[in-house]
């Protein structure tokens, strides 16, 4: 069995901590130029322009790309074949989120409690989302996550009846009441079937996913397609300023649920579409 000390880890998420809110996807970047080739609206084309602009300089000059550096949220695969030693590895995790936003001069916007509103200081405790998977590595993905786009986004139980249709209709929906708020061009990241914090949690794996890569089934690829295409029809545009590109891509995640359920949750994502991860 194949042993690794949690100070590896720490380190690992400190340093995605930093790029995820620094340093662009290459993936996220590309998905802009596509955007601003799709654009054909002359304000919209210049909106794309200055997110494209602002990217460039936040690599060059190493400094967060939004002043919402948000709350970090980790999908964490761990082999069964690994043995994590040298302590909590949880503990290891918010270690190295503390260490990233300090380091990082990024912005802190964890509270510790929903009511009393206290500002924890150092943006932990982060959510992390555990799997246990074959093999002897761990796959650290950091996404962190903003308000503007969180707050927009929703959950519901349909019924079997509402069909996909039912589920296009709540998704496409979801995204014009956001309106701006979410920071468009966005990413929208859909769960659909498990109980209702499967969806939650779909939803979000979603956006993890690079931007623009289809699901591997093309049965749900074509539904990403046709999501993205109503979505983009509702002419929203670049920063709610109207145009062509509302969404930048549609990730779907599907699973198995009940009989008599069709949840689904959508998670919106800024034009940023922040994550980065590591294999150790």
């Amino acid at each position: 069995m194949r042993e690794l000390d949690v100070a590896r880890v720490t380190e690992t998420v400190a340093r995605l901590c930093q790029e995820a809110n620094i340093d662009l996807s290459e993936d996220a970047y590309a998905a802009l130029e596509r955007a601003r080739e799709q654009e054909e609206s002359p304000v919209g084309k210049e909106i794309i322009d200055q997110l494209m602009d602002n990217a460039r300089l936040a690599r060059k000059e190493w400094v967060a790309m939004c002043q919402d550096t948000g709350v970090v949220v980790l999908f964490v695969d761990v082999g069964q074949d690994l043995h994590l030693v040298g302590g909590s590895l949880e503990e290891a995790i918010n270690a190295g989120v503390r260490r990233g936003y300090q380091e990082g001069y990024l912005r802190k916007s964890v509270v510790a409690d929903p009511f009393d509103r206290k500002n924890t200081g150092d943006n932990t405790p982060a959510i992390v989302h555990y799997r246990i998977v074959p093999g002897d590595r761990i796959k650290i993905t950091v996404l962190p996550k903003g308000a503007g786009a969180e707050n927009m986004s929703a959950l519901k139980m349909l019924t079997p009846a509402a069909g996909l249709e039912g589920v296009i209709d709540f998704v496409v929906d979801t995204v014009d009441k956001a309106g701006s708020n979410p920071c468009p061009p966005i990413v929208v990241g859909v769960g659909v079937g498990g109980m209702m914090e499967q969806a939650a949690l779909l939803a979000k794996r979603a956006l993890a996913r690079p931007v623009g890569q289809p699901h591997p089934k093309p049965e749900i690829a074509a539904i990403e397609e046709q999501i993205l295409a109503r979505v983009n029809r509702l002419g929203i545009g670049p920063q709610g300023l109207g145009g062509r590109v509302t969404a930048l891509a549609v990730h779907v995640e599907v699973y198995p649920t009940h009989i008599a359920s069709l949840p689904v949750a959508v998670n919106l994502q800024c034009h940023a579409a922040r994550h980065k991860e590591a294999v150790l």
